[in-house]
């Protein structure tokens, strides 16, 4: 199972431990959230991002940078989640804080696989799953996935893979996603499904110039959008689910 991509209504999602008000509105929703723990080593925008501190393999079982938090971890397990340490340590500057950012949809993960870590890569492999390379090395964060064979992206680099490799991919205009510190943030981190063709997105993507075309892709691949609040969206390092 890719838990990125779920078939049935997700009970437990990870989210960035500064994120309180997108995670009550997951909590109204029934979801329950676990938060995670700044990593000291990351810079500050993305030093509790879920999609840079942990990979999610399947259900209840991730990969986490062994230099997150040990209370982290104990609340991830408290879970029943298995969490299996991965070999690289997060470091603050690019590229060396990219090793868990590995986009997946169905059997496939798209990274810069000369930074992806080798503890994950091995255990995807053992899974059946098929790595393609693209040089941006924030793939998660910048792959709004919609399904098992389609997402969205403002990195054309991602796109073209993507497109070769037979997804469906939009191509966005980068920008109109706030990421605190930085000129913009990416649209994977803002978004997470949350259910079968259900998608949990941290605003609105009224806020975006590019609304009508995101809003035509969604529609077509008959998604329902859920918009956690009224602003505009924002990269908190992805929604993921867990269970």
């Amino acid at each position: 199972m890719n838990p990125l991509v779920t078939e049935k209504s997700v009970n437990c999602v990870l989210l960035d431990g500064r994120e309180i008000e997108i995670g009550n509105a997951l909590e109204r929703l029934g979801i329950e959230v676990i938060y995670t723990e700044k990593c000291d080593e990351l810079y500050e925008a993305i030093s509790y991002h879920p999609d840079i501190l942990v990979h999610p393999v399947e259900e209840k079982e991730v990969i986490v940078a062994p230099n997150v938090s040990q209370r982290f971890i104990n609340e991830l397990t408290k879970f029943g989640i298995k969490v299996v340490k991965g070999k690289t340590f997060l470091k603050r500057n690019y590229p060396y804080d990219i090793a868990y950012n590995v986009a997946r949809l169905g059997n496939t993960a798209f990274h810069n696989l000369k930074y992806t870590d080798p503890v994950l890569r091995e255990i995807l492999e053992k899974k059946g799953v098929k790595f393609l390379h693209v040089n941006q090395g924030y793939t998660k964060c910048n792959m709004a996935i919609v399904d098992e064979k389609s997402f969205i992206t403002s990195d054309r680099g991602i796109f073209e893979v993507g497109v070769r490799s037979g997804f469906d991919v939009l191509l966005i205009e980068p920008g109109g996603i706030i990421l605190e510190g930085f000129d913009y943030g990416f649209i994977g981190g803002a978004t997470g499904l949350i259910g079968e063709k259900r998608l949990a997105v941290t605003g609105t993507f009224y806020h975006h110039k590019d609304y009508e075309k995101i809003m035509e892709f969604l529609n077509k691949k008959g998604i329902k959008i859920t918009y956690l609040t009224s602003g505009q969206i924002k990269d908190i390092g992805s929604i993921i689910p867990l269970f």
